[in-house]
């Protein structure tokens, strides 16, 4: 019984309930007393977000109820990466939120140098953009996703195919 257990390390978001998120974010602001005739919307960009409102006060209020409509579809915050606030057309302020998919070569090779600074006899391969992990025992690899979870690295990272 030589056979090799493994799990795949990924940082991707569902993409649906960020859609929904935006969506109820959206319903909340057209209707909140605050925002009543006032230029404020959540728009997507490919996979990215911005955010317009017409001054810094409004567009903080946006962002916050943004936010909490992700946390209420359990996704992580640390999928999105908040961009400065800017100026934009017609004296609005705007900020740009990417969606961060996949894992960065960089964090990958931070991740893999953990798992060997483990002493584990487990193996990590970069693949892309995330981390495949195998070990010979399921145990090893049960250590190696608490340590990764320990490391509490500025990625949110979901642990699939394990097998």
């Amino acid at each position: 019984m030589a056979q090799d257990h493994s799990f795949d390390i990924v940082s991707k978001p569902d993409m649906q309930e960020v859609d929904n998120a935006v969506q109820m974010a959206m319903k909340e602001i057209s209707s909140r007393f605050d925002f009543k005739g006032s230029i404020s919307k959540i728009e997507k960009e490919g996979p990215d977000l911005k955010l317009v409102s017409e001054d810094d006060f409004k567009l903080k209020n946006v962002a916050a109820v943004l936010q909490n409509k992700l946390v209420k579809r359990k996704l992580d915050l640390k999928f999105f990466d908040f961009g400065k606030v800017e100026d934009a057309a017609g004296g609005t302020k705007k900020q740009l939120i990417k969606v961060q998919q996949g894992i960065p070569q960089e964090k990958a090779k931070e991740i893999t140098k953990l798992i060997k600074a483990s002493g584990l006899k487990a193996q990590a391969t970069i693949q892309g953009d995330q981390v495949r992990v195998s070990a010979k025992k399921i145990d090893d690899l049960q250590v190696v996703i608490q340590k990764i979870r320990a490391a509490n690295l500025p990625l949110a990272l979901q642990f699939i195919n394990y097998r």
